[in-house]
C-alpha cells in the first residue's frame, strides 16, 4: 500500500477523514453473522449519504463478507491476560531481543536518521517491529475491509471501528489500499500493523521516495511507528521505562498493560540499558 506525503499532508490538514464519522448515524450493531449482509446494506446507504462516492463503495465492498477469524481474534486475546514472564515466553521475547540487536546493528543509518528527525530510539521502534510482524515476516492473511467491516458492525468496538472503516474507504478512494489487500485479523496493515486511521494520521515516508509504503518498506514503516510515538507524545531523550515519561507514548501503541511492558523492556535491552 502507497500514499504520497501530498495526501497525508492534505488529510492532516482538511481533517478529511475525520469529518464523514463525525455526522453519520450508522446501521444497528450485531453479534452475530445473521444480520451482517444487511447491515452492509445500510452502512452503504449511510455512506453515500455523507459524500463516499459509490464506485468506491462498489469497488471497496465488492469481496466483503462477515469475517469469522476476525471475530475468533477479537474474543481470544488471552496472552494479555498473562503475567510479564509467561506473556514474554508465549511471544517469543528472548528471539525478539536477540534478533532485533542484529537489526539494529544492521540498519544503524536508519535508526540514527529516525531518532534526530522523530526523537525516537532504535530499541522501542524495533521491539513493536519484532512483536507485532517478526520484523515484517508475517504481516496477516485476513482480507483487511472484510476485517474492519466486520468490526464495525460487531457491538463490541462499532463506533470504534466504523471509523476505521470510514478511513479505509478514504484510502480507497485515493488508490492508496487495495479493495483485495491483506493484513491482520483487525484490519492492521504493513511491517507494524497500523490501523487504517492511524495510516493517515502518523503515515511517514522513511526512505525518501515520496511516498508511504507500509507493507514494502522496513523504513516507512519504522518511521510511521516512531511518529505515531512522537504523536503520542513521546520527548526526545527521556526515558520509556515504566513510570518514565515517554511510556505514556508507548501505552498509546496498545492498550494492554503486559504489552507495553514487553515493548518497554525489549527495547531496553536492544538499546543497552537506556
Amino acid at each position: 500500500m502507497r500514499m504520497t506525503k501530498l495526501f497525508l499532508a492534505a488529510a492532516a490538514a482538511m481533517g478529511l477523514l475525520h469529518a464523514v464519522p463525525a455526522f453519520a448515524q450508522g446501521p444497528e450493531c450485531g453479534n452475530t453473522s445473521a444480520g451482517f449482509d444487511a447491515w452492509v446494506a445500510d452502512f452503504k446507504q449511510t455512506a453515500a449519504a455523507n459524500g463516499v462516492s459509490q464506485s468506491v463503495l462498489s469497488r471497496a465492498f465488492a469481496n466483503v463478507n462477515y469475517n469469522k477469524p476476525t471475530i475468533a481474534a477479537d474474543r481470544g486475546q488471552k496472552s494479555f491476560k498473562l503475567s510479564f514472564d509467561a506473556f514474554m515466553q508465549k511471544r517469543g521475547g528472548a528471539a525478539v531481543i536477540s534478533r532485533g540487536r542484529s537489526m539494529k546493528a544492521a540498519n544503524q543509518a536508519l535508526f540514527a536518521s529516525l531518532e534526530r528527525r522523530f526523537g525516537v530510539p532504535a530499541g522501542p521502534l524495533i521491539a513493536i517491529w519484532g512483536m507485532e510482524t517478526g520484523f515484517g515476516s508475517y504481516m496477516g492473511n485476513q482480507h483487511t475491509l472484510s476485517a474492519v467491516s466486520t468490526l464495525a458492525y460487531d457491538c463490541r468496538r462499532s463506533e470504534y471501528f466504523t471509523d476505521q472503516l470510514y478511513a479505509a474507504l478514504q484510502l480507497v478512494s485515493e488508490g492508496y489500499l487495495s479493495p483485495q489487500a491483506k493484513g491482520a485479523a483487525h484490519g492492521e496493515i504493513g511491517q507494524t500493523q497500523f490501523l487504517p486511521r492511524n495510516v493517515v494520521r502518523f503515515g511517514a515516508d522513511g526512505d525518501g521516495d515520496g511516498r508511504v509504503d507500509m507493507v514494502g518498506s522496513r523504513a516507512d514503516a519504522l518511521a510511521s511507528t516512531a511518529n505515531f510515538l512522537k504523536g503520542h507524545g513521546w520527548r526526545a531523550g527521556a526515558g520509556y521505562q515504566p513510570g518514565e515519561p515517554n511510556f505514556a507514548a508507548i501505552q498509546g501503541w496498545n492498550a494492554a498493560s503486559v504489552y507495553q511492558q514487553a515493548i518497554a523492556y525489549i527495547g531496553q535491552q536492544i538499546d543497552g540499558g537506556r
